[in-house]
């Protein structure tokens, strides 16, 4: 039996979620909670094989709650089931240690054969997901470098602090501020302050 822990904010999700593990011979639902800081305290309790966990919840959310449990369970594989599918969230809970990432949209055979994968010791991504994964990595690899001083005074401008307050900040002189977002503006292909903050984000030099 592959033994699963649920977790899911929405009640009428996580019960159509619970219902249709119910249904599979091999899957054992352990335990269906409503919040990250609740799935840590019920992975801890029960120890399942698979725990399906939900990206948006109230308090801890299921990023945050995935690697919290991946660190202090590592034998529990963590498969997200979410209607969220923006490149940062998909990076960032496989980051966190998520062994797979699956729509709740997917059909009921693709969820349960995404379980049985992962309690199998493979990995599982809706294709969707894959193909967002992939535009994340290439645009990481393309990402042009920024030095440490020209992420601090971007960070700063994204702040929206003035070029003399940045100096001020920094200890630099304005002028020297100007010539670092200069040299921002032209590794990142813009022409003023917003695209630069902007595009800085969308490639993961600045956190949105």
């Amino acid at each position: 039996m592959i033994r699963v822990l649920v977790a899911d904010d929405h009640p009428i999700v996580r019960a159509g979620i619970v219902a249709l593990l119910s249904q599979a011979d091999d899957v054992e639902v352990v335990d269906a909670v409503t919040d990250g800081a609740a799935a840590v305290t019920a992975a801890l309790a029960t120890r399942p094989d698979v725990m399906l966990m939900d990206l948006r919840m109230p308090g801890l959310d299921g990023t945050a709650a995935t690697g919290r449990i991946t660190a202090a369970l590592p034998d529990v594989k963590v498969v997200v089931l979410t209607t969220y599918e923006t490149d940062d969230a998909i990076l960032e809970a496989i980051a966190a240690g998520a062994s797979g990432y699956l729509l709740k949209a997917a059909p009921e055979r693709e969820i349960l054969a995404g379980i049985r994968s992962v309690a199998a010791g493979g990995t599982v991504m809706a294709p969707a997901i894959a193909a967002a994964l992939a535009r994340g990595i290439r645009q990481q690899q393309t990402a042009p470098r920024l030095s440490d001083r020209e992420r601090e005074v971007l960070g700063r401008v994204a702040d929206g602090r003035s070029n003399a307050e940045i100096g001020r900040d920094l200890h630099l002189a304005e002028a020297t501020v100007k010539t670092h977002l200069l040299h921002v503006f032209e590794k990142l292909g813009v022409s003023d302050r917003t695209r630069a903050v902007t595009r800085a984000m969308e490639l993961g030099l600045l956190p949105r």
